[in-house]
């Protein structure tokens, strides 16, 4: 009995198999739009102001997996990731630093020139959000220690090595979405920020 079940869930599992290979082998035959089916997820480029209708407006919203800014100095390459509001009012603020320098980066230009934040070493607690229609300068949230909630770059970053990172800061008013993130000699580069899940 069992060998006769096992049977026929071997040949359901193949059936339901083979009918999804013929369908995406379907579907990724359609299109005649001269896409050849390639997805251009990887591109951290920008969809071109040419696509679309004419009159047409492109979303300014960055595609799903895409990065909101990148900025680069200091040595090192700065991409956000995201910018999301949480519940508890804040803004956390996450993505990736990639060292392209020739030696260590260290980040301690980017802790911040408060003597409270000296005590965090390497770190990103210098950085901040500023809203400039509302005229507000949003720093990086810390504990009753005075360390930050963010990254620490503990032992600095290689030469050609990519770490994350992330800041929490106090969330601006509810209908404030835009707002440029600041840190060390790095261009301000605009993000903006989403609702959190």
């Amino acid at each position: 009995m069992n060998l006769r079940r096992t049977t026929k869930t071997r040949r359901a599992t193949a059936a339901v198999a083979i009918t999804t290979g013929l369908v995406l082998t379907v579907a990724s035959c359609g299109g005649g739009d001269g896409d050849d089916g390639k997805s251009d997820k990887g591109s951290s480029s920008a969809p071109s102001a040419t696509k679309g209708e004419p009159g047409e407006k492109q979303s300014e919203a960055p595609a799903e997996g895409q990065p909101l800014a990148e900025t680069r100095g200091d040595g090192v390459t700065l991409v956000i990731d995201s910018a999301k509001r949480d519940s508890g009012g804040f803004v956390t603020v996450a993505g990736k630093v990639t060292n392209s320098s020739d030696g260590l980066w260290s980040g301690g230009q980017w802790r911040g020139d408060e003597q409270e934040l000296r005590k965090n070493g390497g770190s990103i607690a210098g950085a901040s959000l500023v809203d400039s229609k509302g005229k507000k300068k949003y720093l990086v949230l810390r504990d009753t220690s005075g360390r930050c909630l963010c990254t620490k770059f503990e032992g600095g970053v290689e030469s050609g090595q990519t770490v994350d990172w992330f800041a929490q800061f106090p969330a601006p008013p509810e209908e404030t979405t835009k707002v440029s993130f600041q840190v060390g000699a790095m261009p301000p580069a605009p993000i903006e920020i989403s609702e959190g899940e």
